[in-house]
């Protein structure tokens, strides 16, 4: 590796970074513990170092990096798990703080964690000081949130302008109101939040400039994309299959009042196909994300490749692993636009018209 241009992708996952990083015609190199998340990295082309993050040295990486990435596994602050990162907090604080002064103490608080996973949040900083890359970009649940700000607070005190805050992803293209809280920082340049590219109900010229368009829906990308769409017959069987090679009008008669349903209780999300979706966490409940009429009643589970087009991937990606296990990694990914849109503040001018 050289050290212009490198950028390392902690907890990689299958490729949102990396998508979004490829838009800008840059590459990463990625670590990443999980078989089948390497399998669809792999598969997709994207570099990656099968290891522990937490474990992992950065001795032989110090003047190789000028970006890094990072997407902690959110299972422990997650309204989704069991919030047992909550409870660990003060240990991922102490954490950050002994890291600042130079000193480790990771293996010791991760003994009275109530889940050893918690602390992995606290490993971008690790990273960032010791391989001082020009610029960082982490991401993770809303509730990590002060996290991210603890850490801030320690890269501007280490020389970095940061900025951490909340931001929807809908509000950047995606066909999803998914909200994650973001930390950026720069060496060289101010850390800034991106701007929108799409807004709820859009907005109107004025003498500014051209407003923005509105949210993107679920029938705007899933009338688009190469899959199939299933017309309802009974709720197992029949019905019609066409490929959805043309626009979005393609679905059309009962299937234009398909909702889509997240969530088994009677108060779980539903979106009508005219709005984005709501935010897709797959994990063991991805049977529990499914279309159903206006009347409640079952037509489909949502399928792999449209739950692929709604994180901003295309929707033949070539996912690796069980069905589970695929829905686990499209949930957990980071969408493309969403890190397009981050990262483009900070790279450098000259990388971004880099082939």
């Amino acid at each position: 590796m050289t050290a212009v241009g490198n950028v390392l992708d902690l907890f990689a996952g299958p490729g949102g970074w990396s998508q979004g990083l490829n838009a800008l015609g840059m590459r990463e190199v990625g670590i990443e513990i999980h078989p089948a998340v390497c399998q669809t990295r792999a598969a997709a082309g994207h570099a990656t170092i099968r290891a522990d993050v937490a474990a992992y040295l950065t001795t032989p990486l110090r003047g190789k990096v000028s970006g890094l990435i990072g997407s902690p596994p959110c299972q422990t602050f997650s309204a989704a798990g069991l919030r047992a990162g909550t409870d660990d907090l003060p240990q991922c604080h102490q954490a950050l703080d002994d890291l600042a002064r130079g000193k480790d103490t990771r293996a010791t608080l991760r003994d009275v964690c109530t889940d050893k996973r918690s602390l992995l949040v606290v490993e971008p900083l690790r990273y960032a000081l010791d391989l001082r890359p020009e610029w960082v970009a982490l991401e993770e649940v809303p509730a990590v949130l002060p996290v991210f700000e603890h850490t801030a607070h320690l890269l501007t005190a280490a020389g970095y302008s940061t900025w951490t805050g909340v931001l929807n992803a809908a509000d950047f293209g995606l066909a999803q109101t998914r909200r994650r809280a973001f930390l950026v920082a720069s060496r060289t340049r101010p850390a800034l939040p991106p701007d929108p590219t799409h807004a709820d109900g859009g907005t109107p010229d004025d003498l500014f400039g051209t407003g923005l368009p509105p949210w993107r829906t679920m029938g705007d990308v899933l009338g688009c994309p190469p899959a199939v769409v299933h017309t309802r017959g009974n709720h197992t069987t029949g019905g019609s299959r066409f490929p959805t090679t043309g626009p979005s009008w393609a679905i059309t008669g009962r299937a234009r009042s398909w909702l889509l349903k997240v969530g088994n209780r009677p108060a779980a999300t539903r979106r009508r196909l005219d709005q984005p979706a709501p935010t897709l966490l797959f994990a063991k409940a991805h049977q529990d994300v499914s279309w159903i009429d206006q009347d409640g009643t079952p037509i489909r589970r949502l399928a792999v490749e449209e739950a692929a087009v709604l994180q901003g991937f295309p929707a033949h990606y070539p996912w690796a692993g069980s069905r589970t296990k695929q829905f686990e990694q499209i949930g957990n990914a980071v969408p493309a636009p969403l890190a397009t849109a981050v990262l483009r503040p900070l790279v450098p001018a000259a990388l971004e018209v880099a082939a």
